[in-house]
């Protein structure tokens, strides 16, 4: 997941969002809803929706889409969140996940059970709280982070139950849920948490509502494959899906993931929540834009 690279927008978006220009203004039919809750993020249409983040919801909106998910929301300010929380309640959208805390990408912080980590983890899900109320969030991302190659994987797991367990008395009072997202170790070598299965242990002993599993399926088709029995046998501890084909982190139809059969699936199985866009663009410009959009038409045509 390269997170970083779309936390990166955000440190632009906030220049056009006085901008009246919208999508729905263009007075245009809106295209049908997809059978699935697919969210886009900021920077995916920016080419066919200039004009900032709020002109791109208004866009993702028209083209059927009916939710946002935005990784670095908690970093924007406050103005701009109400802003953007504002724009898709006009369109009937719901907000997606956002990270929550600080992500160790290189040194281990929760697995290593140290106090200062774990207080600094508390007080950044406290802050998470207050953005997920502004922006009607319910889901935020978690990542326990590095591995802490001094200690048995089975100390490492009981430090990062401890931390969750806290982080849930501050989350369940408000109905929130923190999704812990297990990460490929080809492109993230030395995360701690990879596998569907060590994230279903782990929720199964936080044991609450405020910890499942974001099961993102190009981590876990790079890391395990078998999607769909895996699924399946993490079912009860999924409460979001985030997507990307593999190779290359586009939108599906571009690399080896049968999207259609996957979607399909999660779909029959009765899965209502949202499916995070989380990757790139096959191709450049609005050309590229269109693209995304087309993709999703035909991996969504599952009825």
């Amino acid at each position: 997941m390269k997170r970083r690279d779309f936390i990166n927008y955000g440190k632009l978006a906030a220049l056009g969002t006085m901008l009246p220009t919208t999508a729905f203004a263009s007075g245009k039919k809106a295209d049908a809803p997809f059978n699935l809750n697919y969210a886009p993020h900021f920077g995916m249409f920016a080419k066919s929706a200039a004009g900032g983040p709020l002109s791109e919801l208004d866009f993702m909106a028209e083209r059927g889409f009916r939710s946002l998910e935005d990784n670095g929301m908690k970093d924007r300010s406050v103005d701009l969140q109400k802003q953007i929380a504002a724009r898709m309640e006009k369109h009937g959208m719901s907000m997606g996940v956002f990270v929550a805390h600080t992500i160790y990408w290189s040194e281990p912080n929760l697995t290593s059970g140290k106090q200062d980590y774990r207080d600094q983890f508390l007080k950044e899900i406290r802050e998470s709280v207050e953005v997920a109320k502004r922006v009607n969030a319910k889901w935020m991302t978690v990542v326990p982070g590095f591995v802490d190659l001094r200690k048995d994987e089975g100390y490492q797991t009981a430090n990062v139950v401890e931390s969750l367990k806290q982080a849930c008395d501050i989350l369940e009072p408000h109905g929130l849920t923190m999704v812990l997202e297990p990460l490929n170790r080809r492109d993230h070598p030395g995360l701690f948490l990879s596998k569907a299965s060590q994230g279903f242990e782990i929720c199964k002993a936080v044991d609450s509502p405020s910890c499942k599993i974001l099961y993102d399926i190009y981590h876990q088709q790079i890391t395990e494959g078998n999607l769909i029995p895996n699924i399946e046998a993490s079912w009860d501890e999924i409460a979001y899906f985030q997507v990307g084909d593999n190779p290359g982190r586009k939108e599906p139809t571009t690399g080896e993931i049968n999207y259609l059969n996957v979607f399909k699936f999660i779909e029959e199985k009765g899965f209502d929540g949202i499916v995070g866009m989380e990757h790139g663009n096959s191709q450049a410009g609005k050309v590229g834009e269109e693209r995304v959009i087309a993709a999703y038409r035909e991996v969504d045509a599952f009825k």
